[in-house]
């Protein structure tokens, strides 16, 4: 007796075509993708951590604001009590308005914080390729350590995937 799968006469079930049991819509927009990476990029490059660029996305959007209003989003963060100046001391945040009597001091998200932000949403809209000139970008410096290698494969497939893609209307 021959085996199942030795049989000349095909069955029912080998005659017909596999058919997918689901059916699947690709995203039109896939934005946060290569978040991961592109957080990675910008950590590198600016030297900021994922709590200090979620606070800067956060206050990119608020305008003007005080140090009171600064520390009630902090506290849903990671508890760093050097936050506030350490982004002060890099330059992200500018003082707009000395504190005058009884009315607190305003603050403001500098320049090259909004361009940092301006470049961060290029290129996760797709916009923007990440840099891969190792002058440019530290992920890609000769001295690069096994994370930033990784990574350098995921920033080339990014760019890659971004040259393949139709330009927006």
């Amino acid at each position: 007796m021959k085996r199942k799968w030795e049989r000349k006469n095909k069955t029912k079930i080998q005659d017909k075509e596999l058919l997918n049991n689901y059916t699947r819509r690709a995203p039109k927009d896939n934005w946060l993708k290569y978040f991961r990476v592109i957080r990675y990029y910008m950590k590198r490059k600016f030297d900021l951590g994922l709590p200090d660029l979620e606070m800067l996305l956060f206050l990119y959007s608020e305008g003007l604001f005080t140090r009171s209003d600064f520390s009630e989003f902090e506290q849903i963060m990671s508890w760093d009590r050097k936050r506030f100046d350490r982004l002060r001391q890099k330059g992200m945040i500018v003082m707009w308005r000395k504190a005058i009597g009884s009315e607190p001091a305003l603050y403001e998200v500098s320049h090259r914080c909004r361009q940092l932000i301006t470049h961060f949403y290029k290129k996760l809209s797709g916009e923007e390729m990440i840099s891969e000139n190792k002058y440019i970008n530290p992920v890609f410096a000769a001295d690069a350590n096994y994370m930033d290698k990784v990574y350098k494969r995921a920033i080339k497939r990014f760019n890659q995937e971004q040259r393949q893609r139709p330009a927006p209307e």
